[in-house]
């Protein structure tokens, strides 16, 4: 049973209180242990840690319907709020700083990225939606992207996970890969640093990778990845415009509130009004409110599925990769 199934054979007085707290406790149970796997593994992101688990727990048969109502609240209302806090992990100061010629360069990159792999995913026969999710991921930020851009999409829970294993894998062979031809190709910190900010797809493979090249990379590694994360917002946007304009059954509205949410917290940030411990708590209460959600909506997801749409999903983030990864090397090799 999907999460969306489970929304209609709830009972309405049933879905709140006492009946959300088993659920709840499971999602919030599986996000600690991504959360702590991540603080051993840099490079594991806690959200696909847990997705995993939540597929795991259906395919071994406990996901129980006693478990719906708390995880259908995960799986939307904590998506949200978790979306909204990634805002603050963002440092407007530092994104202005890498100058106009970086700044459109990644955004060309996004923009590149995300019109090939969608048009290449549905040339191979995806859905629309796997292909929205796919393109999301491969383009911003990897499991929180796809999460994000799902909430004004009609993808079902085998399309995010889908999407999500995507990115992971991608990423991961970008984590070999950047390097290595950062050395092939004689590119010094900076630039291999920003080369694997606007390449790699999960913030914690950026890190890892920037971290094990050096300091200098590390530093302009994350402000590039960063100012992809902002791009979620008016991606976001965008897709919902489309999507109100397009005759789609399903309208979104123009501005979803987690997108209004997400820009406000990063211009509250910007602000530097906030002590580091608000943000440091803000940071982490999103990691888990985003993993707690990640699990719920694994949960939700026959692994068979998965497996049958995957190849077709990981050539059309393939392609977009190679794009993203061509056209910001160039562009960065250009401009800076």
């Amino acid at each position: 049973m999907t999460i969306k199934e489970a929304t209609s054979v709830v009972p309405a007085a049933g879905r709140g209180g006492p009946r959300l707290l088993p659920g709840l406790l499971v999602a919030a149970g599986a996000a600690a242990v991504g959360y702590l796997v991540n603080l051993r593994f840099g490079a594991a992101s806690p959200l696909v840690v847990a997705i995993v688990l939540g597929i795991m727990l259906t395919a071994c048969g406990g996901n129980r319907p006693w478990l719906q109502s708390g995880l259908r609240f995960a799986a939307t209302t904590l998506l949200r709020i978790g979306i909204v806090l990634l805002g603050l992990q963002l440092v407007l100061a530092d994104v202005v700083g890498l100058g106009v010629g970086p700044i459109l360069v990644v955004t060309l990159g996004v923009a590149a990225s995300f019109v090939a792999t969608r048009r290449v995913g549905r040339r191979l026969g995806l859905t629309a939606d796997r292909s929205l999710l796919v393109a999301t991921g491969v383009a911003i930020c990897g499991a929180s992207a796809v999460a994000a851009m799902n909430q004004v999409g009609d993808g079902e829970e085998e399309d995010v996970v889908t999407a999500v294993a995507v990115v992971t894998v991608l990423g991961t062979v970008s984590m070999i890969a950047l390097p290595a031809l950062g050395v092939l190709f004689g590119l010094d910190e900076v630039l291999l640093g920003m080369w694997v900010g606007a390449s790699v797809h999960e913030v914690g493979q950026v890190v890892a990778v920037g971290g094990a090249v050096g300091a200098t990379a590390l530093s302009a590694a994350v402000v590039v990845k960063l100012f992809r994360v902002l791009l979620l917002a008016p991606l976001v946007a965008l897709v919902a415009l489309d999507r109100r304009t397009s005759g789609h059954v399903r309208k979104p509205p123009m501005l979803p509130w987690f997108v209004v949410g997400f820009v406000a917290a990063a211009m509250l940030r910007a602000t530097g009004g906030l002590p580091t411990g608000v943000l440091d708590i803000g940071s982490v209460a999103g990691t888990l409110l985003l993993a707690a959600a990640m699990f719920a909506l694994g949960a939700a997801v026959d692994l068979r599925s998965v497996a049958h749409g995957g190849r077709t999903a990981l050539a059309a983030g393939t392609v977009g990769t190679v794009v993203l990864s061509t056209v910001t090397l160039a562009g960065l090799a250009l401009t800076t």
